[in-house]
């Protein structure tokens, strides 16, 4: 990703930072839940607050510096954006899973995150039918919720959490073309937010934006 950058010319320089175990981080805090043991306890001021440590895992925190100083100095200088990841290093490391090109694709997508605060918000169709399910991973659960639009052609159904679909549906209600209010969506980030937090991650969700293809208008 970072020579995908490079080659699109979002980035022009960049450093390679090791990782340095601080004071007041969770690992500085909480060593042994990361496999690490402290050296020394004494710190000095906030700006200057590294603390030596041993990582009991014995990985070699030096192995990739060599091979990522080395492409990144030639990124930066415009040259070999056509070697492969295995090139830069002398010692084996696993494919990449990103394609190759990943970051163009992204910077080719509409700019759907530009919608004006003063914009107003519509839906078309009817009510949803509401549904309610338990989510399970790796021994936690979570409460969901489904909701199923159905028009004279077809319907379809989106996922949230319990909380966003109790209140999508309330949102729902008050934002439909028979209502005789008209809401703007800064109307609606504050009503969202006066009950949870980030209103954006969850307005350009895929649940929302499967909406908006479905008779959500943006106005």
């Amino acid at each position: 990703m970072v020579r995908q950058l490079f080659e699109l010319g979002v980035l022009q320089s960049g450093f390679w930072h090791q990782f340095a175990m601080t004071a007041h981080s969770p690992v500085g805090l909480h060593p042994e839940k990361f496999g690490v043991v402290k050296e020394t306890e004494v710190i000095g001021s906030f700006a200057n607050n590294d603390i030596n440590y041993i990582d009991s895992t014995g990985i070699d925190h030096e192995k990739f510096s060599f091979g990522l100083k080395k492409s990144l100095f030639n990124f930066m200088h415009g040259i070999c954006f056509d070697y492969t990841l295995q090139e830069w290093f002398d010692f084996k490391i696993p494919k990449t899973k990103i394609p190759q090109h990943f970051i163009f694709k992204a910077l080719q997508e509409p700019e759907d995150f530009k919608i004006k605060p003063t914009a107003k918000i519509v839906l078309l169709g009817g009510k949803p039918f509401v549904g309610e399910f338990t989510k399970s991973k790796k021994g936690s659960s979570w409460e969901m919720m489904t909701l199923t639009f159905h028009s004279k052609k077809e319907s379809f159904t989106i996922q949230t959490s319990k909380a966003e679909g109790v209140w999508l549906k309330e949102i729902l209600q008050k934002i439909s073309v028979s209502s005789s209010q008209v809401f703007t969506l800064q109307e609606i980030k504050i009503d969202f937010e006066k009950q949870q937090e980030d209103f954006e991650l969850f307005w350009y969700s895929k649940p929302v934006n499967s909406l908006r293809e479905y008779g959500l208008l943006v106005l």
